[in-house]
């Protein structure tokens, strides 16, 4: 059966790299309707198929096409991609599932885009002792097949620990995400590439969950 989505992607590299050229409120508000039809409306069907295949308690999000251009020295108004996650069940700092429509990336990913304060201080020690075994391991099972992992925001470790931590590219992150990038043969069947990579993130999930 072809997949209900299959033209999102194309359809929305085809307006996001008109939009590049156009980027303006008046192109936009002149396409507006074609962004609600080929965009908007299809990523929030999208957003509630995968929902349902995750489970109760998921919360989704589609991030709004408006750029914050308040501290920002570029004031084009839109952003050339579109992205949505879900988060997964749970209280406090959770996993997300991501996926992103870009001119140049068609990505689905997984984990946590940064840790608050908190979850920072919970991350390192859950790294530093037992869990972070599993951790560890659970994120070179992902890279094996090819999952291309975040780089860590710090040069250095964090003072506490010794400069040679099994785990010091872990304890030198703010965040973790690792992400699929996909090939152009799934560009119209993003169901099922979002479903499989969600399949193959759900023991990082675990992990994180544990850690956290």
């Amino acid at each position: 059966m072809p997949d209900p989505f299959s033209q999102l992607v194309p359809e929305a590299r085809a307006f996001l790299s008109e939009l590049a050229q156009n980027n303006t409120r008046q192109w936009f508000n002149e396409n507006k309707s074609r962004y609600e039809q080929q965009l908007k409306t299809p990523a929030q069907h999208l957003l509630e198929q995968i929902a349902a295949r995750v489970g109760g308690g998921v919360t989704t999000k589609l991030f709004r096409p408006q750029r914050d251009i308040r501290f920002s020295k570029d004031k084009t108004p839109y952003n050339t991609h579109l992205h949505m996650l879900w988060m997964m069940p749970g209280d406090g700092t959770r996993p997300a599932l991501f996926f992103g429509i870009g001119l140049e990336y068609v990505s689905v990913g997984g984990g946590i885009m940064g840790f608050d304060k908190t979850a920072l201080i919970r991350w390192r020690a859950g790294v530093d002792g037992p869990l972070g075994a599993n951790l560890s391991d659970a994120i070179h099972a992902l890279t094996g097949e090819g999952f291309r992992l975040s780089d860590p925001e710090l040069k250095r470790l964090p003072a506490a620990y010794d400069k040679d931590h099994p785990r010091g590219d872990l304890l030198r992150r703010k965040s973790l995400t690792l992400w699929n990038d996909l090939t152009e043969p799934q560009f119209t069947a993003p169901t099922a590439a979002i479903s499989e990579t969600l399949a193959k993130l759900r023991p990082l999930f675990r992990a994180l969950s544990n850690v956290l």
